[in-house]
């Protein structure tokens, strides 16, 4: 692509049309851009077009798409090919920074964070000279300049922050490289005009080496508070990890802490600061050489009175964010993100008291809650946020330990919470409408969700119909914890790993529940509500075959809201969760009639084709993943509908993605398994095809495993006519690779592969194919790879894979008794036996570094396995061999009845002693001797 007034002008309208909230506009500009980003100088375009362009929202654009495409291509990854010219490298690298510091804040940001990307990868070997000119430009005086350098700092080196104090020693030299900037005269007004921003640079150096600093509110903070509640985070930082140093310290930190609480006001802006400063008396509390800090009883009751309990109430902005932002509120308080809220330190500040004051605040509290219920009692329209308090004082008090998983695991003996819950709880979930005290509701219901493990199960029986119930609610808090606590309940297990609420127990609530779940994703603002769509794929999981009657209904509702998600995908969660939903559907009617398979696909396959042909990339993995469950639902042939897509799923494009890569796998070894002798007569053509995939993917140190995995059905499942002419240069391709970049789990899955081929061909055959390659080449396989590596072999099936293939080559190869490959007969035997009875070898050389696919670089749709599309594990030689030893032994007989004390003469001379009493138990086991 020319660096050409034309090409500037095709690629403005092309961003201008990703902005359009449009698919059928939007999707087209975004393939385009996908397929010309390949291109020499395209980067180079978009730099010149943020630089030069005159519209704003282009600029912006530009910048964004740079920054994404920085992140999908700068990585350079072994055995792929360069996806940026070195040219384009060498410019982007001289360009980039002038350019950043040059640009509008917005734009600033975007440049910053793909020079940090550049620089995890080429900083400091291939880019030697960035910290340098970063420096040079504190000379220019202009401060928007500086910081911008000081933002790409941050970002740059923020990756050390695991690798010890050397972070602070480059940081802390570029913070006096500020100072030496400027003449001494001139730094008083320079600070002074600069003031703010200096404070919000010096505040994110401060925070450079401390994880715990989450900064949500500090747009409404103010500097000093930001100052004020760092030193508080770090404060509590010292006294966790710099015990002994900081204890002198300590008591004047408490106090002043202390003073700062009870004098700071319930504004939100304080927030943050009040957060921090009561996590620190919380992690200072419950260390024992501090307890004599607190174990007085007036600065107990103190505490109670002055810090926690004003802290715990429900503020007017807190019921704002109820009522209006519920999203956010919905993701604090149920995934714990809501760490630097003034509630949540509250409550760690009861639990670290609790540790060594259970009793004395367990007290305390418990005549502040029964106040709070009694005001509440009084006028409950007027006070109900007293009960909100009070339950959440209880909540509190009670939790010793928990986990998101199954709740309160440990409770405090002193609370009541079965008659607190019957007494407190169930009465305002009881109440005729469900819109009344909605805060009230969410809370109860929560209640139920952390304490889940410590109610009795008779009383959470009770509360599943009153949770039905409130998944009609208006509010979208009360609605949504209602669905999460019913998916949380159906998750309990009991002693015996059981599900603790049965679906036997469920059997009177399946039609309202499925209603009231599907009828709750309509309420506004739910559409997408990833926690019903949870708990809808949950009660199918539980429910099994008593939702069969409901599928026809649900199956359709499912594919109207995949069919309106998919004009623009937002919510990953909820659509992983609609997509297992799906799944579920089809395992568990077709597992009852395997002939309703049929009626799946005419409703999923219009929805599919639209997904396909509008390239909705986010879903396309999943689509595969469905597709392989419905092909395998087959039992004879594969339908013609899948025949007409057959030769699309080996385009090239398609496995240009990351994250289609093993749900492609897994559908074409679907198509292997069902109908591989129809794909054979059919689609003989199209067997190249398939090998030209295997290629590419064997090239792959992060692929490669699945070149095999489809290697594998080809060889398994192909009728032998169809591949013969392949297959010499298969093993070729093979040995260029081990030869070229041999891995740990190259050869294991070479291995497998190479046995597999044993078992289904003959050892014969294998020793041929081998040594027509190369002459002697089947005995250096033998002594190179089998014989020393077996032991890394890992899985049930693929070590019986292996150990059904030795002991064909063993007994079933003529060669190995009568040529110079007998002498490589006993230690393959004492390799077989042991991987029978040894540890698995599961070392890895350190030089080898796998590229794990979470690791690929970029935006590309990351692969999410469906758990129920996933196929039962397929055992190819479980027809055949049930137990491999018993094999071994019966085979070794046969053996040694065509050559009568051959074997034996062999085994008492060479076997050693321990290989050869493992060998004696196998044959007795098998009840077979050796001639």
């Amino acid at each position: 692509m020319e660096l050409s007034d034309a090409n500037l002008q095709t690629l403005t309208e092309y961003l201008k049309k990703t902005l359009d909230p449009d698919p059928t506009i939007r999707r087209p500009a975004e393939k385009f851009l996908e397929s010309v980003e390949g291109s020499q100088n395209y980067p180079l375009l978009l730099l010149t077009l943020l630089e030069k362009s005159q519209e704003n929202v282009i600029k912006v654009c530009a910048s964004v798409t740079f920054k994404n495409y920085i992140k999908r291509n700068w990585r350079i990854v072994e055995d792929e090919p360069n996806k940026i010219c070195e040219s384009d490298r060498i410019a982007i690298k001289a360009n980039i920074v002038p350019l950043m510091l040059s640009s509008p804040e917005q734009i600033q940001k975007q440049l910053s964070d793909a020079i940090s990307i550049i620089g995890r990868e080429d900083f400091p070997q291939k880019w030697p000279d960035l910290l340098t000119e970063m420096v040079n430009r504190f000379q220019s005086g202009d401060f928007h300049v500086i910081n911008g350098v000081l933002r790409t700092a941050h970002s740059l080196f923020k990756r050390y922050r695991e690798k010890g104090g050397g972070v602070w020693v480059v940081s802390l030299l570029f913070s006096w490289h500020v100072i030496y900037a400027f003449p001494s005269q001139d730094l008083p007004e320079f600070f002074e005009d600069n003031m703010e921003t200096w404070m919000t640079n010096f505040h994110s150096l401060l925070t450079l080496d401390n994880k715990l600093l989450q900064t949500d509110d500090e747009e409404e903070a103010g500097l000093l508070e930001l100052l004020k509640s760092q030193i508080c985070d770090n404060a509590a930082l010292y006294a966790q990890k710099y015990d002994e140093e900081f204890q002198p310290y300590l008591p004047r930190f408490v106090t002043a802490i202390w003073n700062l609480l009870v004098t700071t006001g319930q504004e939100v802006k304080y927030d943050l600061l009040v957060s921090n400063a009561i996590q620190f008396l919380a992690s200072v509390c419950e260390r024992p050489h501090y307890k004599h800090l607190f174990e007085d009883q007036n600065t107990l009751t103190s505490i109670c009175e002055k810090v926690i309990v004003p802290n715990m109430e429900f503020r007017a902005a807190d019921e704002e964010a109820f009522e209006d932002n519920s999203e956010e509120y919905i993701r604090r308080d149920l995934e714990g993100s809501d760490i630097d809220t003034r509630r949540r330190a509250a409550c760690d500040l009861v639990r670290g008291l609790c540790k060594f004051f259970e009793g004395p605040v367990t007290g305390i509290f418990s005549g502040y809650v029964n106040s709070m219920l009694q005001e509440y009692a009084k006028n409950p329209s007027v006070n109900w946020k007293h009960k909100d308090a009070a339950i959440y004082l209880v909540t509190s008090l009670a939790s010793k330990a928990q986990t998101q998983k199954h709740g309160i695991t440990q409770a405090n003996e002193l609370v009541n919470l079965t008659e607190f819950f019957v007494n407190h709880i169930q009465p305002d979930l009881k109440s005729a409408t469900v819109n009344e005290f909605p805060v009230l509701k969410a809370d109860g219901i929560k209640y139920i969700m952390i304490f889940r493990n410590q109610v009795p199960k008779e009383q959470l029986l009770v509360s599943i119909p009153l949770l039905i119930n409130h998944l009609q609610a208006e509010s979208i808090v009360v609605h949504t914890y209602a669905a999460h606590a019913l998916e949380r309940l159906f998750t309990m297990r009991g002693t015996n790993n059981a599900t603790l609420i049965t679906a036997a127990e469920m059997a009177p609530f399946v039609e309202v529940l499925l209603t009231n779940l599907f009828k709750a994703l309509t309420l506004p603002g739910s559409s997408e509500n990833e926690y019903i769509m949870k708990a809808i794929m949950r009660s199918f999981s539980l429910l099994q075959e008593s939702i069969i009657p409901y599928i026809p209904s649900v199956i359709t509702q499912l594919t109207q809201k995949l069919l309106a998600v998919s004009k623009n995908p937002s919510k990953p969660h909820f659509n992983h969760y609609m997509f297992e939903s799906i799944c579920l559907s089809i395992r568990i009617t077709c597992k009852a009639n395997p002939e309703a398979v049929g009626s799946f696909e005419e409703a999923l396959f219009l929805v599919f084709t639209e997904i396909l042909q509008n390239d909705v990339q986010e879903f396309i993995p999943y689509v595969f993943q469905v597709m392989s469950l419905l092909l395998e639902m087959h039992k004879n042939e594969i339908p013609s509908s899948y025949m007409a897509l057959f030769p699309h799923l080996l385009q090239p494009v398609l496995w240009e993605r990351t994250g289609n890569i093993p749900p492609l796998v897994r559908l074409l070894q679907a198509y292997l398994e069902r109908g591989a002798s129809t794909i054979a007569s059919a689609a003989a053509d199209k067997i190249p095809g398939l090998l030209g995939v295997f290629q590419k993917l064997i090239a792959s140190k992060a692929n490669d495993h699945q070149g095999f995995y489809l290697l594998n059905s080809i060889i398994e499942h192909m009728p032998p006519e169809s591949v013969d002419q392949y297959r010499k240069q298969i093993f070729i391709l093979l040995f260029q690779r081990l030869q070229s970049s041999k891995t740990t789990k190259f050869i294991k899955s070479f291995l497998v592969f190479i046995n597999l081929y044993c078992v289904r061909y003959g050892a014969l055959a294998l020793q041929e194919i081998f040594d027509s390659i190369q002459p002697k080449m089947f005995g250096m396989v033998l002594e190179k790879i089998i014989i020393p590596e077996i032991q890394k072999v890992s899985g049930q099936v693929e070590k019986k894979i292996c150990a059904v293939g030795i002991t064909k080559i063993l007994t079933e190869c003529p060669p190995m008794m009568d040529t110079e490959y007998t002498k490589l007969w006993i230690p393959l035997l004492q390799a077989l036996i042991g991987l029978f009875e040894l540890p698995e070898d599961d070392t890895i050389p350190d030089e080898e570094h796998f590229i794990d696919i979470e690791d690929t670089p970029g935006y590309q749709t990351a692969f999410s396995q469906l758990a129920f599309a996933g196929k039962k594990e397929h055992d190819p030689v479980g027809q055949m061999v049930n137990n491999p030893r018993i094999h071994l032994a019966q085979s070794l007989h046969k053996l040694s009845t065509a050559c009568p004390g051959r074997v034996l003469s062999m085994l008492s001379t060479s076997l050693n002693a321990e290989a050869l009493q493992y060998l004696q138990g196998y044959l007795q086991a098998a009840s077979v001797s050796l001639l």
